[in-house]
């Protein structure tokens, strides 16, 4: 199965002629001989989804002890954990999976990623239907006090900033812009930084107010890339407004982790209208109110061109550029 999904096979005869092909390294793993088809079809329709997962934490494991991804781009002073949470639909054909019935031609799953910025690997993957939202589910994921996560404008509810602020986690991200609430105090603005605005305020709606009575941090920054006012919303009421700009900034490595991520889902049960096999591994992580019935590809089924995902380049946006100076 790494083979099959590091080498993109999308076939059983393809996963055997190609690793027919690397006799001579299999032997350094213990494999005299390549399996036939037959074999792995039967192993793959017997194994537990847990022997998979298994393997892809050792994997990961391994991975990480090398450093697969890098360190972290931006070197931050702070010792804190920093974390993005965000989530990202995979597509599935709807004839074949009528389970995953997303909007009324399009079927999928979502995956929503809270991103390591350690490593820019997953701390934790949640699969769940495509029609969950963003801002409900971001209870299951646990953070530990002192973390920072770095979110989108999906995410705020007050009442879960609450429950973070009252477990010693921290937050970063954009406020609304129907958001109401009143000026406490004007703080310092750095110079030559294109901070615009660093306030502390309390929110003035009575539901805003009863979820979150503290105070809160208003940033608003300037894009000089894009020519525009981003405004910034935290807890983080000890560091400095670059710095703060600097960790929503990182936030888009999670855009690029979506950008360049290969998910386990087969190509063809993606983008394909015909009726395909879902991969055991991911169904074996589908929690039981999303998991199908996994249909096997009729014997009369023709071949068809493998279908292939242009490369993405993996190019950040320039947002907030400016700020990260002397941050």
């Amino acid at each position: 199965m790494l083979f099959c999904q590091l080498g993109r096979a999308d076939s059983l005869r393809e996963i055997c002629n190609g690793l027919g092909c690397c006799l001579g390294r299999l032997v350094h793993v213990g494999i005299a001989k390549a399996p036939c088809r037959s074999t792995l079809s039967y192993a793959n329709e017997h194994r537990p989804a847990a022997l998979f997962q298994d393997l892809f934490f050792t994997a990961l494991a391994r991975f990480r002890e090398q450093q697969g991804l890098g360190t972290r781009k931006h070197k931050f002073r702070f010792k804190n954990k920093l974390l993005s949470l965000d989530s990202t639909t995979i597509s599935l054909c709807l004839t074949m999976f009528p389970w995953a019935k997303f909007r009324r031609a399009k079927g999928g799953v979502k995956a929503h990623v809270l991103l390591d910025h350690d490593d820019y690997l997953p701390a934790y993957v949640l699969l769940t239907e495509a029609k969950r939202s963003d801002v409900k589910l971001a209870d299951s994921f646990r953070l530990n006090p002192g973390s920072i996560v770095a979110i989108d404008r999906g995410y705020i509810d007050y009442a879960l900033f609450g429950r973070w602020s009252m477990a010693g986690v921290f937050f970063v991200t954009r406020l609304k812009d129907n958001a109401a609430f009143e000026v406490v105090e004007e703080c310092e603005i750095p110079q030559n930084r294109h901070v615009r605005a660093d306030q502390l305020i309390r929110l003035t709606g009575a539901q805003a107010q009863a979820d979150y009575p503290e105070l809160l941090r208003r940033i608003v920054a300037w894009d000089p890339e894009n020519e525009r006012e981003i405004v910034l919303l935290t807890n983080l009421l000890e560091f400095g407004s670059t710095t703060i700009a600097a960790i929503y900034k990182e936030r888009w490595q999670i855009e690029l982790f979506f950008e360049n991520s290969t998910w386990c889902t087969p190509s063809d049960v993606i983008d394909s209208p015909a009726a395909v096999a879902l991969d055991p591994p991911l169904v074996g992580l589908l929690p039981n109110s999303v998991r199908p019935n996994i249909a096997r590809r009729p014997s009369w089924t023709e071949p068809r061109a493998r279908l292939r995902r242009p490369a993405v380049p993996a190019i950040a946006s320039g947002g907030l550029g400016a700020i990260l100076s002397s941050a």
